[in-house]
C-alpha cells in the first residue's frame, strides 16, 4: 500500500473511532440527564402531594370548627325524593316543587 492510502486508512479509522466515542459518551451524558429529570420530577410530586395534604388537613380543620359553631344535618342518609304520582308532562313534578 502507499503511504497516502496509509494516511487516508488511518484516518478514516481514527474519525470513525473517534465518532463511536463521542457517541457512546453523548449517550451515557443524555441518560444521565434524563435520570436527573425523573428525580426532579418525583421531588416535585412529593412537595405537591405534602402541600395537597397540608391543604386536606386545613380544610378538615375548618370543617371541624364550622361545625362546632353551627348546626349542621347529614343529608347523605336521607330517603331520596319520592315523585307526586303526576305526570310531568302537566307542569307538576317531584313533590319538593309543589311546596
Amino acid at each position: 500500500m502507499s503511504r497516502a492510502s496509509k494516511l487516508t486508512l488511518l484516518g478514516t479509522s481514527l474519525f470513525a473511532a473517534g465518532t463511536i466515542v463521542l457517541v457512546h459518551f453523548q449517550q451515557k451524558w443524555e441518560q444521565e440527564a434524563m435520570h436527573a429529570g425523573v428525580i426532579r420530577d418525583l421531588e416535585q410530586q412529593r412537595l405537591k402531594m405534602a402541600q395537597r395534604q397540608a391543604e386536606f388537613d386545613a380544610q378538615r380543620a375548618l370543617e371541624a370548627e364550622y361545625k362546632k359553631e353551627q348546626s349542621v344535618r347529614d343529608t347523605t342518609n336521607d330517603a331520596p325524593l319520592v315523585a307526586s304520582g303526576k305526570s310531568s308532562s302537566s307542569g307538576e313534578g317531584w313533590s319538593l316543587w309543589k311546596k
